[in-house]
């Protein structure tokens, strides 16, 4: 729980120096698919990406150079099947995802009715729970820290962000379970609300 004020605090001053630069804000809450999967396959099986998703929402600052940090609750699916012992298996993780962005508006700006967005940053998953065979949250690292990259499309009132996340910290945090870093790929909409 300490580790979880401590990127909240972390966050909010980011978005607060962000915000004392620039004069432009927006809320974006929004709604959104993953696909997830390891970076390392078990022993004689292979993984398989599963669909899950997230809820929350971000808020940006800036126009053409901005700054966007967020909080999502998410879910996170795993198929795991071991050929040599006909064994099937989702790991489902739940968690809140905290990401931070810095981006450019490749054509337009935030005040535009169409624009086309990049953007790159970190971002701290902490586990909540686990559905996993024989296995509790305290099995996995939690927070699992993570870069990112993507694009957006703002229409009118409304985004499309697409981006692809990779952990830079282990999934697993027991020695015997193995399955490498997390990679995501993350789609989310919703509407765009200046304040």
């Amino acid at each position: 729980m300490k580790t979880l004020q401590q990127i909240v605090a972390v966050l909010l001053l980011a978005l607060l120096v962000t915000g004392q630069a620039c004069a432009q804000a927006e809320l974006k809450p929004g709604i959104g698919i993953t696909f997830s999967d390891v970076s390392k396959n078990p022993v004689n099986g292979k993984v398989t990406s599963q669909l899950g998703w997230q809820l929350g929402g971000s808020v940006l600052f800036g126009q053409k150079f901005y700054g966007e940090g967020g909080i999502f609750y998410a879910t996170k699916s795993t198929a795991f099947s071991v050929t040599s012992t006909n064994l099937e298996f989702e790991n489902d993780f739940n968690g809140v995802r905290i990401p931070v962005a810095l981006g450019y508006h490749l054509l337009g700006d935030q005040n535009d009715q169409v624009a086309l967005r990049v953007f790159g940053g970190g971002s701290a998953f902490i586990v909540t729970s686990v559905s996993a065979p024989g296995m509790s949250k305290d099995d996995f690292t939690s927070p699992t820290w993570g870069v990112f990259a993507g694009a957006g499309l703002d229409i009118s009132m409304f985004f499309l962000d697409l981006q692809y996340e990779w952990s830079v910290s282990d999934v697993s945090s027991l020695s015997t379970v193995d399955i490498g870093k997390s990679r995501s790929f993350i789609a989310n909409a919703g509407i765009r609300l200046p304040f």
